[in-house]
Formats: C-alpha cells, sequence, structure tokens
C-alpha cells in the first residue's frame, strides 16, 4: 500500500505546488481573465499570472518598467543572473523613458537576444513578445518560419489603480515551444521555477523602488514615456 500511496502523494504535492507557482499572489479572478497580448501566442503550451499591490500609482510605476533591459536600467530582479552583475537602476532615467510598439529591448549584451514591444498602453499595459531559436541561441522573427526547435511567448504587464494611490500590478505570461518531446520537460523543470523566482525578486525590488521614489506630478506623468514627434 505504500509504494502505491507515496508516488500518488508525491504527485499530488507537486501537482499543488506547481500550480501555486504559477499563480502565485493572483487572485482567482486574476488568473482567469483576459489580458490584452494573451492572443499574440497561438496554441499556448504553458501560462501563468503572478501578481503584487505596490504603493505607489500606475503613473509612478509605469517608468521603472518601460526603462527595463539589458544596457538600460537593468531588470530589478537578481542582476547576477539576468543582468551580467550590473546593478539594476535605483531611479528613473530620462535617455530610456522613450519606448514604442516594435522597439527592440535587448537581454543580452551582443543584441542577439531581446524581446519586442508587442503591445503598449500608458500607464496600463506593457507587452514584451521573446522569439529565441534555442539551437542558435538568438532571437528569430516570428513572421517567418518556426526554427526546429523554439521558445516563443510573452511577457505582460498589467496595471490598474487601486484605491489610495495604488497599483495591482498583474503580470502575465503566454508561451509556446516545440517541439513538445523536446520542451515540455525543460520547460516544466526550468522555465517555470525560473520565471517564478525572478518575477518574486522583481516585485520586491519595484516595490523598494516605488517606496523610495515619490509619484511624479500628474503634469509630467501624462508625458512620460511618450516618444517625442
Amino acid at each position: 500500500m505504500r509504494r502505491i500511496l507515496f508516488p500518488i502523494l508525491a504527485a499530488a504535492t507537486a501537482l499543488t505546488f506547481r500550480r501555486r507557482m504559477l499563480t502565485w499572489g493572483a487572485t482567482a479572478e486574476e488568473v482567469a481573465a483576459e489580458y490584452p497580448g494573451d492572443s499574440l501566442v497561438p496554441a499556448p503550451t504553458g501560462r501563468s499570472t503572478m501578481a503584487t499591490t505596490l504603493p505607489a500609482p500606475p503613473e509612478a510605476v509605469w517608468p521603472w518598467l518601460i526603462q527595463m533591459g539589458t544596457e538600460r536600467a537593468g531588470w530589478y530582479s537578481w542582476d547576477l543572473l539576468d543582468n551580467r552583475g550590473r546593478p539594476s537602476a535605483t531611479r528613473i532615467m530620462a535617455q530610456w523613458q522613450q519606448l514604442d510598439e516594435g522597439d527592440r529591448i535587448d537581454t543580452s549584451p551582443d543584441g542577439k537576444l531581446y524581446f519586442t514591444v508587442a503591445l503598449i498602453d500608458r500607464p496600463r499595459t506593457l507587452v514584451l513578445r521573446s522569439d529565441i531559436e534555442i539551437s542558435r541561441g538568438r532571437s528569430f522573427d516570428p513572421r517567418g518560419p518556426l526554427p526546429r526547435v523554439f521558445a516563443a511567448g510573452i511577457w505582460a504587464f498589467h496595471l490598474t489603480e487601486l484605491p489610495g494611490g495604488h497599483t495591482r500590478l498583474v503580470v502575465r505570461t503566454v508561451g509556446h515551444s516545440g517541439p513538445r518531446s523536446l520542451m515540455a520537460l525543460p520547460d516544466r523543470l526550468i522555465g517555470e521555477p525560473a520565471h517564478f523566482i525572478m518575477q518574486l525578486r522583481q516585485f520586491t525590488n519595484l516595490r523598494e523602488r516605488v517606496v523610495a521614489n515619490p509619484a511624479p506630478s500628474t503634469e509630467n506623468a501624462s508625458t512620460i514615456g511618450a516618444r517625442p514627434r
């Protein structure tokens, strides 16, 4: 009997923890909701919804998000892992406040890996898209044929203003990778835990930064992140 029960209990525990990991901090309504950008990834093979409440209005959180990137403000996570050990910025940097749909945000110093800004709606929605050819270790154009082994998906930030000048930040990922015979196990054992660890750290560091920096004035907030015409 024990030989039967132990693997069943172990599998149930792993499944429960995985579900918790993929929905950390999010309400049932947030997990079930559809957000802008979700439909950009057809036939998804993975999805997560993590959320936190930040003690600042969306206009004060937004500038931190749009200046993210390698050779920019960093990612506010574990810098040794995702920013070559360079500390992420601790203040708003004016030179990195311009961002439009179609812009690239490098994730490697050589520019071989990058996010593309898929959707942007200031200061509510920022959707970053990543399409990686695994064998070559570089991004590819999703408008062309899919590489033999690939990982594609979005990393999306959705901001909602709460009473008291706070922000509800929901981070949604939707991914599609293949072939599944090769990618299913790495996605489950590496990709999902890595995102969980890095996103939790980013939540913590964003909270520290918005607390340490006062919200911009209403006049300035309306233009932050807009590219001069």
